[in-house]
C-alpha cells in the first residue's frame, strides 16, 4: 500500500518528474502527458459520480482501473518487469473483458441509433460524454508511446465505448438522447 506523509517533495521544481522505473523526464514528456490525461479522465469520472445513482459502483471500479492504468503507463520498460524490485502493476485483459460485458448488458436495453448523439440529455449523460472525449484523447496520446502495454490501448478504446453506451443508458436508455440533425441551422 502507498503511504504519502509529505505531499510536496520539490523534486519536480525544475520541470522534470520521475517515471515508475526511476527515470527522470521532462514534465512535457509524451508519457507524462498520457498518464496525466488518464488522471484527467479519473477526475471527470468523479464529477459523473455526483449524478450516477445505480451506475456508481461501475464508475468506482473504473476509477480504480484508471489508477492501475496510470501506474502501467508510468512504467515503460515492460521487458524488465520480471527483474523489477517490485512487480509493476499492469492492466490485464480481464479488465477489458469486464468493460465489454458491461457494455453488452447496458446496450441490450437500448434501441439502435438512427443518428449521431449530441453530448447532453441528463446531467449524468453530459458528464459521461465528457469522460468519453477525455478518454479518446488519452488513447490518442497512449498510441504514440514507444513502449506501452497493448492492453492499455484496448482498455482505453473500450472505455470510451463504455462511456458512450452508459451515456445512452443514463438518458433513459436512449429515449432522452439529443440527436444530431444534419444541416438543421443552415
Amino acid at each position: 500500500m502507498v503511504t504519502l506523509n509529505k505531499i510536496y517533495t520539490r523534486t519536480g521544481d525544475k520541470g522534470d518528474t520521475a517515471l515508475g522505473n526511476g527515470d527522470r523526464v521532462p514534465k512535457h514528456d509524451a508519457r507524462v502527458n498520457a498518464y496525466g490525461t488518464v488522471d484527467e479522465i479519473n477526475a471527470t469520472v468523479g464529477m459523473a459520480r455526483l449524478h450516477a445513482g445505480e451506475m456508481d459502483p461501475a464508475l468506482a471500479r473504473i476509477q480504480n482501473d484508471l489508477f492501475d492504468l496510470g501506474a502501467d503507463l508510468c512504467r515503460p520498460d515492460m521487458a524488465d518487469d520480471a527483474d523489477a524490485q517490485y512487480p509493476p502493476l499492469r492492466v490485464v485483459s480481464a479488465q477489458v473483458d469486464r468493460l465489454e460485458a458491461e457494455i453488452d448488458a447496458m446496450n441490450a436495453a437500448i434501441a439502435p441509433l438512427k443518428s449521431f448523439v449530441l453530448p447532453g440529455g441528463s446531467p449524468l449523460a453530459a458528464h459521461l460524454h465528457l469522460c468519453r472525449t477525455v478518454t479518446r484523447r488519452a488513447e490518442r496520446l497512449a498510441v504514440q508511446l514507444d513502449a506501452v502495454n497493448p492492453v492499455v490501448i484496448h482498455y482505453l478504446n473500450r472505455l470510451s465505448d463504455w462511456f458512450f453506451v452508459a451515456s445512452r443508458a443514463a438518458n433513459d436508455n436512449g429515449l432522452r438522447d439529443v440527436l444530431w440533425v444534419p444541416g438543421a441551422n443552415r
